[in-house]
């Protein structure tokens, strides 16, 4: 066959290599501390209806350009140079996507549409390449993906080129193309589907790779709140934002990670169909807990800046990043234990009751909101670790 690589560097299965997060995946992700920096910095500058509709057209961007990357690096091996490389050239690709955010809706739509579409494109067709002479089956379903996101790249391009009016459904209409094409299996006439709930996947490779995104975006919270307070005279409200922030921050960490992680990965060893539960998991519930995170390091922020606001607005940026924090690790859960986790439902009934008072009852400030949410997570993290104590389990990470 004269197309293909042929050296094999497909994921040993048979080595400690086969479930390991290698050191250029973490290379690779430390681009996107950058782009979530300048995605919460979007969404704080552009507090409208547009401006959370754009920053969840890039959000999702950025989630599926990152999550498909560590699908692909679940099936061949980074430590074999081709695949380094060519993990070190998605890297720069996706730091021309982060510096392009700011603008992704006005002078640099082109940056950022052909950026997005050169590491979709060329990574989908680099793992068609790599397998095509060692694992035929891989290579025909990624030939498929392959397919649909040449079908979703002439939406970027074309949308880039356009006003706004035309950009903003043309995006959006990319993103659903890769979204239905994960629902439906990727079918082309012809050549049939992929069946995804039949790929073999190492759980804990994808459990760890997303938990330590998870960690890479609460962690872009933490620079967000530091570099606003350092920006700012110290005064008890300022301290109070900040000391609010770390709570909320700590006590997300804690519910994601006291044992709720390492389930993921038990799950997906477990199941008979380990690529559908990773895809429903890791791919489309975890993306919910990301934008929660960082929504909730736009309203840690808000506190610090304008303590004092009430409104529509600042009750959005407040309690909108615990609130889908909470719904995504609630369906995170409840697809691992087939269980509700009974403390996470109240911490959501609790935070969409003060909502409710804020908007409707008693204009409550912004700071006010902040703590009264992270004194909600910490509740949850609490009542979640009684919950495991009792049930036997021990703690994660």
């Amino acid at each position: 066959m004269p197309f293909g690589m042929t050296r094999d560097v497909m994921r040993p299965t048979d080595s400690p290599r086969a479930d390991r997060v290698t050191y250029v995946e973490l290379f690779f992700d430390l681009v996107f501390v950058f782009a979530l920096t300048q995605l919460s910095a979007y969404l704080y500058e552009n507090q409208t209806g547009l401006g959370a509709l754009e920053g969840a057209i890039m959000l999702c961007a950025l989630w599926w350009a990152w999550v498909s990357t560590t699908w692909v690096t679940n099936w061949l091996d980074p430590v074999a140079l081709p695949v380094r490389g060519a993990v070190i050239a998605l890297a720069f690709v996706a730091l021309v996507i982060s510096v392009s955010i700011a603008e992704a809706f006005g002078e640099r739509a082109w940056a950022f549409a052909i950026a997005y579409v050169v590491l979709q494109v060329g990574r989908t067709g680099f793992i068609v390449w790599a397998t095509v002479r060692h694992d035929r089956a891989v290579a025909r379903d990624f030939a498929l993906v392959l397919t649909w996101t040449a079908v979703g790249a002439v939406l970027w391009i074309v949308g880039a080129l356009l006003p706004l009016e035309w950009q903003l459904p043309l995006w959006a209409a990319a993103l659903g193309v890769e979204l239905l094409g994960t629902i439906l299996g990727f079918p082309v006439p012809g050549r049939g589907r992929v069946l995804i709930g039949a790929w073999d996947l190492s759980g804990p490779h994808i459990a760890e790779r997303t938990a330590l995104f998870v960690l890479i975006t609460l962690g872009e919270g933490l620079l967000v709140t530091g570099f606003a307070f350092v920006d700012k005279e110290s005064s008890p409200a300022t301290i109070a934002a900040m000391a609010t922030a770390f709570v909320a921050a700590a006590a997300t960490w804690w519910i994601y990670f006291d044992h709720g992680e390492r389930l993921g990965s038990e799950m997906i060893e477990a199941s008979d169909e380990p690529g559908r539960v990773a895809r429903t998991a890791y791919t489309w519930i975890h993306l919910a807990i990301i934008a929660g995170l960082v929504l909730l390091s736009v309203g840690d922020k808000e506190s610090l800046s304008h303590p004092h606001e009430h409104g529509l607005a600042p009750t959005i940026t407040s309690l909108g990043g615990p609130f889908l924090f909470l719904v995504g690790t609630v369906l995170f859960r409840r697809l691992l234990e087939q269980r509700w986790a009974r403390g996470q439902v109240a911490g959501i009934v609790a935070l969409a009751v003060l909502a409710a008072v804020a908007l409707t009852v008693l204009p409550l400030e912004s700071l006010t909101l902040s703590a009264a949410a992270a004194i909600v997570l910490v509740g949850v993290a609490i009542g979640e670790t009684i919950g495991r104590l009792r049930r036997g389990r021990r703690s994660g990470g």
